[in-house]
């Protein structure tokens, strides 16, 4: 999942409607400041029934977690299915970058994985969702018109075909019949 302003309402309404034997890794960049600190891991953990934290560098991914994107750092996903940290230049403005987690993602699990671009003031997610689409993954798109800021998931919607566009209570819907 990819989210900048706006997005952590969004995303506590997603996690609100899981259940907690949801059984897929959720794994989230959102724009962050450089300083940010937990809290609000820990704002969202305690709304939802499933585990939220702090991705760590080698850290294999598994199933019950939220995994964030730390402050200031570009999340990748490698082919064995572990973390990995960067410091690598921003991209669209952005570290941590959802293209750079969606694209890393895409090649790991393929057609296995599902993409969702969220309430956001940039263009970050779209390519990365068009590259998820491309190997065969699930594109999800909240609906521009429930967003915050709608220029991210209207440049997703530009940047591929959708699978979905939905609310963000929809999308926790969606994701819980998976």
């Amino acid at each position: 999942m990819g989210a900048s302003s706006g997005g952590w309402e969004v995303l506590s309404e997603i996690f609100q409607v899981m259940a907690g034997d949801f059984s897929l890794p959720i794994i989230v960049a959102q724009h962050l400041h450089p300083l940010q600190n937990v809290s609000s891991w820990d704002f969202l953990g305690a709304r939802c029934a499933l585990t939220c934290k702090e991705a760590e560098e080698k850290e294999p991914i598994a199933a019950g977690y939220i995994y964030f994107a730390p402050a200031n750092y570009h999340l990748l996903i490698e082919k064995d299915r572990t973390f990995s940290l960067s410091v690598d230049e921003r991209v669209n403005f952005s570290r941590p970058s959802i293209d750079v987690l969606f694209e890393s993602a895409a090649e790991a699990y393929g057609a296995g994985l599902i993409g969702v671009v969220l309430s956001g003031a940039n263009r970050d997610g779209a390519d990365g969702l068009k590259r998820i689409k491309d190997c065969h993954g699930l594109a999800i798109v909240q609906d521009p018109a429930t967003a915050q800021t709608e220029y991210m998931p209207r440049a997703a919607i530009a940047a591929t075909a959708v699978d979905q566009i939905l609310a963000p209570s929809a999308i926790g819907h969606f994701l819980s019949t998976l």
